[in-house]
């Protein structure tokens, strides 16, 4: 028997010794079910009461975020995108493609890219981010 949903939002919040508000359960849930990163907008879109006031939503990411189950994976015209932080490490985060074309931005977890050296010319490389661009299969 899997676990549900909601059980599994319930256990990263516990674990990460967070109160279960409705708010964090939600937006985990709209994560969980996202094929790939998502912005606050979005996110508030797939919310099952129709979105949440915009500062309920900013600062349940930011406590996700803080505590490590959710980051922010990417920046792309002055809006976060933001998804499950649990198939990325602390230095880095699992390369993402978007198309070119769509916009779609896919997650690419069973794709793996060397690591950066720690230091690099005088440069202390913390946290590694891989963004690819090009045609997804349904443009190309």
């Amino acid at each position: 028997m899997s676990i549900g949903l909601d059980e599994k939002c319930h256990g990263m919040l516990k674990q990460a010794q967070l109160y279960r508000t409705e708010a964090r359960v939600a937006v985990l849930k709209v994560l969980f079910e996202a094929v790939g990163p998502l912005r606050q907008d979005q996110i508030a879109e797939r919310l099952p009461d129709g979105g949440r006031n915009k500062v309920t939503i900013y600062r349940t990411l930011e406590s996700l975020v803080d505590a490590g189950l959710v980051h922010r994976a990417f920046m792309q015209e002055r809006a976060w995108h933001f998804e499950l932080a649990h198939h990325c490490t602390d230095r880095q985060c699992h390369p993402h493609f978007t198309c070119s074309n769509c916009g779609t931005t896919h997650c690419l977890k069973d794709f793996s890219m060397p690591m950066a050296p720690r230091f690099y010319k005088g440069f202390v490389i913390q946290h590694q981010q891989v963004r690819l661009e090009g045609l997804c299969p349904a443009c190309a």
